[in-house]
């Protein structure tokens, strides 16, 4: 998967959740007679769900989380330490690499009351999953299966990237769905003309 689609889809997943979040705090159900939120209310749309998000996350920060184990591992293996590791998938797409800044981000928070790195954490988290990180087990569970990964053939690496974008659903998919999610938030940010504040403090 591609950047659209780990942001844009990491995002869309961030906005369900506090969707879900909100239909806990104020049920909507028929039965309830006494809730105070129709199920027509604005809490009960993703708009208001991205401004429930946005209160409380850094878009910014998910953003960047979503993208991290790239960030961390393109160039590691393409650039850096393109003979020896020759993969796009190495320590970033580890479980350890999430445990570890997981754990980092529950002590910010403990001792900072800070919740960004936790922020990336679930980005980094996202990312595992949407590339099916359990189909190799080699690099997710590393080092348990030997401190070396696996090395693919990089040489016509952006020839292949056009051709799954062309060819395979599996990739082009997720991309047109991650991109349909980020325009839908750029157009929220300038509707709202939060443009600035979105850029300066990653809310709106």
């Amino acid at each position: 998967m591609l950047i659209l689609g780990h942001a844009g889809i990491t995002l869309g997943t961030a906005v369900l959740l506090s969707g879900a979040a909100t239909a806990i705090r104020y049920p909507t159900s028929n039965q309830d007679k006494t809730s105070a939120v129709s199920p027509k209310s604005p809490l009960n749309q993703p708009a208001s769900w991205l401004t429930s998000l946005a209160r409380n996350v850094d878009i910014r920060v998910l953003l960047i989380g979503s993208l991290l184990p790239d960030i961390v591992d393109k160039p590691l293996g393409y650039i850096f330490f393109r003979e020896a590791l020759s993969s796009g998938r190495t320590i970033g797409h580890t479980l350890f690499f999430l445990i570890l800044i997981t754990l980092a981000g529950l002590l910010l928070y403990r001792y900072g009351k800070k919740t960004w790195l936790l922020v990336v954490s679930f980005g980094a988290l996202i990312h595992l999953i949407l590339d099916q990180m359990w189909t190799t087990p080699e690099t997710l569970l590393w080092p348990f299966f030997g401190f070396a990964f696996e090395k693919h053939d990089i040489s016509s690496y952006i020839p292949d990237i056009i051709d799954n974008l062309t060819t395979k659903p599996d990739v082009y998919i997720p991309e047109i769905v991650g991109g349909l999610i980020l325009i839908w938030f750029v157009y929220e940010v300038l509707r709202r003309r939060k443009l600035l504040s979105f850029i300066k403090h990653g809310r709106i």
